[in-house]
């Protein structure tokens, strides 16, 4: 009796710093000619090929516009590093023959399948065992704890962002509570329903148990890092400063492996397969003579 085949699961491989999976990244970008810079008649350089096929800056151009960077420099050489990867992998379908056999899933293009029917013949698909789950899990317990909480009431004495006179006196006001508070601690609720700007007043400023991320950016990354008990100063956000009182903290309970073992299963063959497949480009890389690509790099450095 013979074993099926076990079933290769596909995991969101990306390249090129990309947020998409390969087959979509080499395919997705394909745009107009006409969305490019006008030449004014004359061909757009060269400075970019894969083996005998230019890569024109125009191409580049039209690229560009899918990778966002802090530089065009920088963009210009996502843009040029994408074409190139696009253009090994169609070599390799070619030389393979593969892209007749390539049957489309799902909404696939012809492309987007060549390049899947490619990568599952040539980048090996590797489970981690369990030992391997197991080490990883007791090398990192710090990510996997539940989240921290903690129990927040406040006092929000509002002003717009660009009102400055208006936060200055919410600031002055949020220290002027707070000293009272000080002294006379049990006036909290008090002072919420008499001067919060937040419908928490009704509750006394109760925001109940809170976790990173449930609030205002600005707002989480500072509560967060006050002990337990009335803050010493105003705490600012965008909707003004709040007087804060944390009442209880709670940090997050460690995970047992078996809550997390998919988890980290996903995360370990996710990373050997980027691994392999970054690899295999370069294995591409060397069998298609890439010229010109270190030289934009450098540029963009």
């Amino acid at each position: 009796m013979t074993q099926d085949k076990p079933r290769t699961r596909i995991l969101p491989i990306t390249v090129i710093d990309s947020p998409q999976p390969v087959p979509q990244e080499a395919h997705v970008h394909h745009g107009d000619p006409a969305d490019g810079p006008r030449t004014l008649g004359q061909p757009a350089p060269c400075l970019l090929f894969v083996a005998d096929t230019p890569i024109s800056e125009a191409e580049i151009a039209r690229e560009m516009q899918h990778h966002r960077a802090a530089t065009p420099e920088r963009s210009r050489a996502d843009a040029a590093r994408a074409l190139v990867v696009r253009e090994l992998l169609r070599r390799e379908i070619a030389r393979l023959g593969l892209a007749a056999a390539a049957e489309p899933v799902g909404r696939e293009s012809a492309e987007e399948a060549g390049i899947r029917a490619l990568l599952e013949r040539e980048v090996e698909n590797r489970v981690p065992s369990d030992d391997d789950c197991r080490r990883y899990y007791e090398q990192n317990p710090q990510r996997f704890r539940a989240p921290d909480r903690i129990r927040v009431r406040h006092i929000l004495l509002a002003a717009a962002a660009d009102d400055v006179d208006g936060r200055c006196n919410a600031r002055t006001q949020a220290e002027t509570l707070i000293a009272e508070l000080k002294t006379q601690p049990h006036l909290f609720a008090d002072f919420a329903l008499r001067h919060s700007h937040c419908p928490s007043k009704d509750q006394g400023g109760e925001l109940g148990w809170l976790q990173r991320g449930q609030t205002t950016p600005e707002f989480d990354r500072q509560v967060f890092r006050l002990r337990q008990g009335l803050a010493a100063f105003p705490v600012e956000s965008r909707w003004g400063y709040h007087v804060v009182c944390v009442d209880a903290l709670q940090p997050g309970a460690a995970r047992d492996f078996e809550q997390v073992r998919t988890q980290i299963s996903d995360y370990l063959e996710l990373q050997v397969r980027q691994r392999e497949l970054q690899q295999y480009l370069l294995s591409l890389q060397a069998r298609y003579e890439v010229r010109g690509l270190d030289r934009i790099e450098a540029e963009a450095a």
